[in-house]
C-alpha cells in the first residue's frame, strides 16, 4: 500500500511541477572561495562504498550527495534505498543544484518518505535546487562553516518568478512543497519570496547562521520510515 501510494504521489508530482530548472551553473562551485569545499567531495568520494548518480554512501546509515540532481535521479535514489535500507542521514556535502525541478521536487518528497535527516557539514555546500533537498529532511542540521545559496527560476522562454502574479499558478508546486515540509502558509511564502529575490543569474548567499533562522530548531514534520522505494512505472 505504502509503495502504491508512494507511486501515485510521484505522478501527480510529475504532472504538476514546474518544468523549469534552478540551474547549478549559476552558482558554480569555484564563486564566493567555495574552492575548500572540494576536499569534503574528495573525501566522500574515496570513502564511498557504493555510488548512485550524485549519492556516496559511506556506511550503512549515511549517504553523501556530492553532484547535480536530474530526471533520472528519484530512480537512483530508490534503487540506493533498496540496496541499503537502515540509511538513515543524508549529508550535503557538494551540492550545485539540479538540471529538473520537477525531479528534483520529487526527489524531495522521496527523501521525507524514506525518513531521513539531513546534515550540512563544515564546508558543505548547497546551492540552488539543492536546498530544497536539504529542507526535506525529518530533522535538519547545519553545522558551522556551511553556505547556501538559493535564486529565482527561469522558464524556457526566459521568464523568472518575478515575471509572474504573485498568484499565478506557476508558484504553486513550490509553496505546496514547502508546507509539505513543515513551514505554514506564512513562512512558505516568506521562504520563497526569499530564494526568488536573486536573479537567475546571480544568487544569495546564506551562512550557516542565517539559515537556520529559515528553519527554526530544525524539526520537521515527521513521515514514515519505509524500507525501501519502487518507483517503477511511476516515473515520466
Amino acid at each position: 500500500m505504502r509503495k502504491a501510494l508512494l507511486a501515485l504521489a510521484s505522478l501527480l508530482t510529475a504532472l504538476t511541477a514546474p518544468a523549469h530548472a534552478r540551474e547549478p551553473a549559476v552558482v558554480a562551485a569555484s564563486e564566493a572561495g567555495s574552492t575548500r569545499f572540494v576536499p569534503s567531495r574528495i573525501a566522500a568520494e574515496r570513502s564511498a562504498i557504493a555510488s548512485y548518480g550524485p549519492f556516496r554512501v559511506l556506511d550503512t546509515g549515511r549517504v553523501a550527495l556530492v553532484g547535480v540532481t536530474d530526471s533520472a535521479t528519484p530512480a537512483q535514489f530508490a534503487a540506493m534505498l533498496r540496496d541499503y535500507p537502515a540509511l538513515a542521514t543524508l549529508e550535503l556535502v557538494e551540492c550545485p543544484g539540479t538540471e529538473d525541478d520537477r525531479a528534483n521536487l520529487e526527489l524531495g518528497r522521496l527523501i521525507r518518505a524514506a525518513g531521513l535527516a539531513t546534515h550540512v557539514p563544515r564546508g558543505g555546500s548547497v546551492r540552488s535546487g539543492a536546498v530544497e533537498l536539504f529542507l526535506a529532511g525529518t530533522t535538519r542540521r547545519i553545522d558551522e562553516g556551511a553556505e547556501f545559496a538559493v535564486h529565482s527560476w527561469i522558464d524556457e522562454d526566459g521568464r523568472e518568478a518575478k515575471d509572474f502574479a504573485p498568484d499565478a499558478a506557476i508558484h504553486q508546486p513550490y509553496l505546496v512543497y514547502y508546507r509539505e515540509m513543515g513551514m505554514d502558509e506564512a513562512q512558505a511564502r516568506a521562504f520563497y519570496t526569499m530564494t526568488n529575490s536573486a536573479p537567475f543569474a546571480a544568487a544569495k548567499w546564506l551562512d550557516a547562521a542565517e539559515m537556520r533562522r529559515w528553519i527554526g530548531g530544525g524539526e520537521a514534520r515527521s513521515a514514515p520510515r519505509i524500507a525501501y522505494l519502487d518507483l517503477q512505472g511511476a516515473l515520466p
